[in-house]
């Protein structure tokens, strides 16, 4: 692989599971001392220039990593160039990604959980409308399929 590897994790409003996700990604990638460039967006742009959720800042902040910084963004055109790998977090997000990608696309598109044995083909289901437990199930989701997803970009896949 040529390009510094790059990673976009995709949800639908970029407030719950992405940003989760992208926190276990750059803590799972500083771990095994892999650079990446990271980030997360939404399939829709209803919460665009939001922080997450607060359920998510609070499982987060339990991990050790502050959030509340992050905003949340739409999927533009130029992500599925800009990005080597295009992670979406359920198969509903994933086949709008596919849906969305224009010609010229280079980024491999994908689920977050097919790099976690016997979890391929699964989403990380949306805490959203759930209690603050659902959080604590989709941090664990999102940290199997970060380190999963960090052995793959080492492997060089």
């Amino acid at each position: 692989m040529t390009a510094r590897p790059s990673v976009l994790l995709v949800c639908l409003g970029n407030i719950c599971r992405s940003p989760l996700a992208e926190a276990a990604l750059r803590a799972e990638a500083a771990r095994a001392g892999i650079d990446l460039e990271i980030d997360s967006a939404g399939t829709g742009g209803w919460h665009a220039g939001n922080a997450p959720d607060r359920r998510a800042q609070a499982v987060a902040l339990r991990h050790g990593i502050d959030i509340s910084g992050y905003r949340a963004r739409q999927v533009m055109a130029a992500d599925f160039t800009r990005f080597t790998h295009i992670v979406a977090l359920d198969e509903d997000n994933l086949a709008d990604l596919r849906r969305l990608a224009p010609a010229g696309t280079t980024a491999t598109i994908g689920l977050l959980l097919d790099h976690v044995p016997g979890r391929e083909g699964q989403g990380v289901r949306d805490p959203y409308y759930g209690d603050a437990d659902g959080f604590d199930a989709t941090w664990a989701d999102v940290s199997a399929g970060a380190r999963g997803l960090v052995r793959a970009i080492a492997a060089g896949a």
